[in-house]
């Protein structure tokens, strides 16, 4: 099984108490991240300009880790931008933030996200509306995102956090529409959780479109914290040849470290790689 082993490490302040595993130093999270074996790391920065790349790359290569993603979640969650805003010149904008944090991912062979950025329709907003500036948004990022040679990573996410798409299946119909074909799905078990009927059926259904994975229980506490049936998810993987990460995106429960723990034990047990 290829699968590769990821954690989450989240520097926004405004984002504490959220789904994320490992906080505060970047220093010490990637250190720790290496101590348990984690392939790569995920990072949710507050801007680009809060990251020092050169920084970033050394503690990366002296810990021999990855960089498999940066989020663009802080654009919204730090700086209120989202994609379906009915104000053209902050769409714009939005794109803007975007583009940067592919252009830094992109440097280290690493992929940008695109999930709570994503808005939602409402007030101003009709739904086709919202959903076409969304489309616009994947196919400018999908399109800035070839020139590094890694797709763009596509969220969908429950309904009580938007209302744009929250199935696999709604996402892939997205995906199609486009005319970039360089736009892939993140699929977190999570919010799958609370929409799929089926999560393995529905990652079956996903087949090439899945690009990333959230590595996460029903409760969004670590793997093997809730009562997801981890079993089916696995095969359906396989059967889609994914060979993707499996990022941990959990809460810090009941503490960061023995998350992290707790999420490699489960990915060595799932993937056999104990």
């Amino acid at each position: 099984m290829n699968m590769k082993s990821c954690v989450t490490i989240s520097l926004v302040e405004e984002a504490r108490g959220g789904p994320f595993v490992l906080w505060d130093s970047l220093e010490q999270s990637i250190g720790f991240a290496a101590e348990l074996g984690y392939d790569a790391v995920e990072i949710f920065s507050p801007s680009v300009e809060a990251l020092n790349l050169d920084t970033l790359g050394g503690l990366l290569d002296s810990a021999g880790v990855k960089l498999a993603a940066l989020g663009t979640g802080a654009g919204w969650v730090k700086h209120q931008l989202q994609l379906a805003d009915a104000d053209a010149g902050k769409r714009d904008q939005a794109k803007a933030f975007v583009r940067s944090i592919i252009d830094a991912a992109g440097q280290f062979g690493a992929m940008a996200i695109i999930g709570s950025m994503q808005g939602r329709s409402g007030g101003d907003v009709d739904a086709a509306s919202a959903k076409a500036y969304l489309a616009e948004a994947l196919e400018d990022g999908g399109q800035h995102a070839q020139q590094y040679g890694v797709p763009l990573i596509y969220e969908p996410l429950n309904r009580y956090e938007t209302n744009q798409c929250c199935t696999v299946e709604q996402g892939v119909d997205l995906l199609q529409s486009l005319s970039t074909d360089n736009v892939r799905l993140l699929c977190d078990l999570f919010h799958m959780n609370i929409e799929e009927a089926d999560v393995a059926q529905a990652l079956l259904a996903g087949g090439d479109k899945v690009g990333h994975i959230h590595f996460v229980d029903s409760n969004r506490r670590p793997v093997g914290c809730g009562h997801m049936q981890f079993g089916p998810i696995m095969d359906a993987l396989k059967a889609i040849d994914y060979d993707g990460y499996l990022c941990a995106e959990a809460f810090p429960w009941p503490d960061p470290h023995e998350a992290a723990r707790q999420t490699m034990r489960a990915y060595q047990y799932w993937t056999g790689t104990c």
